[in-house]
């Protein structure tokens, strides 16, 4: 700069105090993955045999302690569809698909990072989508087998709640609408009736000029 700072006005100190960036402290939102041991190893490494005889250090890279929030959200996610399997080869059923594709996890992270990041309007339609394909999911099950629904929502303890009934605003252009509506729809009933009429007259007709002939 051109003048030392000793130079400068207390006012002018006080300014460049006064517009220093403030540091905010970032909330310590607790995260569903926390109670995952972080000796734990990963997914594609926890059923190997080899894995006893390796070293400690080895075990430690390939432990959820340096694994990312992606492998931590597979073990998440094994966990829970263990929870509502009907048998260990189980891969097809719709509690088991519904947990893999948007399992109660998947929303809890969209949710949590929503807490983070509130203007991130496309995680938010992306969280909004998986809630309303789980609906869809857990409503069919519902009404095909409503015991492993029942068993599902307690398992992985998602609060299932019936859609509201659909109600429209009465209006005058509704009502008016409604009432023409139900006009045409007479009106084409009264010319199928005609219709059919006349059809059964010519079917009379042509059975009687049948009899005729047979005498």
């Amino acid at each position: 700069s051109l003048f030392p700072h000793s130079a400068c006005s207390p006012a002018l100190q006080a300014a460049r105090g006064y517009a220093r960036p403030v540091t905010r402290k970032k909330k310590d939102i607790p995260s569903q993955l926390d109670d995952l041991p972080p000796t734990m190893l990963k997914k594609d490494y926890a059923n190997l045999p080899i894995m006893d005889s390796m070293d400690d250090v080895v075990k430690r890279l390939l432990s959820l302690e340096m694994a990312s929030q992606k492998e931590k959200m597979k073990i998440k996610i094994q966990q829970l569809v263990e929870k509502v399997r009907r048998s260990p080869s189980d891969n097809g059923s719709s509690e088991v698909q519904g947990k893999l594709k948007t399992g109660k996890i998947l929303i809890r992270m969209f949710e949590e990072h929503l807490q983070r990041h509130p203007k991130d309007k496309n995680n938010r339609r992306r969280m909004l989508m998986d809630v309303d394909r789980r609906r869809k999911l857990l409503t069919y099950l519902r009404r095909v087998r409503f015991d492993t629904f029942e068993n599902t929502c307690r398992q992985l303890g998602i609060q299932y709640s019936l859609p509201p009934p659909y109600t429209r605003r009465i209006t005058k252009r509704w009502l008016v609408k409604k009432a023409f509506c139900i006009k045409v729809f007479q009106e084409a009933q009264k010319l199928k009736a005609a219709e059919k009429l006349k059809q059964r007259k010519e079917w009379q007709a042509r059975a009687r000029a049948g009899r005729e002939q047979q005498e």
